[in-house]
Formats: structure tokens, sequence, C-alpha cells
């Protein structure tokens, strides 16, 4: 579109300086920076219907790769039963998942790719 920017830097929410990429695939990596940092931008495969169709439990569908294609951010962790998850929030609003939430697969070989671009911004 053609026309003057209208970008006002004081109307800004946030700032980012730097950022920090944890290592590629390394949940454990993961799991110490949610702890320790806060909530962690990751990437995830979101290509499966039972990624759409997800409202509760752990999320763990074995034909998810780790060929990621949408952004989301891990916020927590845990365990339900004897499956160890994450706890992810989704940008597709309340409707989606468990309120907005997802809870997916941890410790199992980098499921659906959840490691593997991993970031998180530096004041």
């Amino acid at each position: 579109q053609n026309g003057t920017c209208q970008y006002n830097a004081s109307a800004r929410a946030a700032t980012c300086s730097k950022y920090v990429e944890l290592p590629y695939g390394d949940e454990a990596a993961l799991k110490d920076a949610v702890a320790t940092i806060g909530p962690v931008s990751v990437a995830i495969d979101a290509t499966q219907p039972t990624f759409f169709l997800y409202k509760s439990g752990v999320y763990d569908d074995p034909q998810c790769s780790q060929e990621v294609n949408h952004g989301v951010v891990a916020i927590g962790y845990g365990t339900l039963g004897d499956k160890e998850y994450w706890l992810v929030k989704n940008s597709w609003g309340e409707h989606f998942g468990d309120g907005g939430y997802i809870r997916m697969l941890r410790n199992r070989s980098n499921h659906c790719g959840i490691a593997s671009y991993a970031s998180y911004p530096l004041p």
C-alpha cells in the first residue's frame, strides 16, 4: 500500500534488543528456560487433524512430525497420569483446545518439533 507509515514509537507495547535461541531439539534446555525465564516462543507441527480437534488430555499423535509450521508459546510443563507434557498457549483464541491451551507430549523425541526452534527475548 502506498502512503505514509503510521508507526508511533511512543505507543509500542514492548521492546526486544536481543534474544536467546535454545539448542535445537533440546527439551531439557526448554524446560530449564520455561522454569527460570518464563514463557518461551516455540514452533510446532500443527498440520494433523487431531491437533485441530484437541480438547483435553495430553496431545500424543504419532503422525506429528518435526516439520514445524505454527508459532505458539510454551508456558509450563507437568505430568498427567503417566504422560509428561508441555503446557502450550495457542494463538487461535479460547475456542481452541482447552480454553486456548494444549498439553503437548514432553520428553518423547521432540514430539511435533516443539524444542526445534525455541527462543525468548532479552530486555
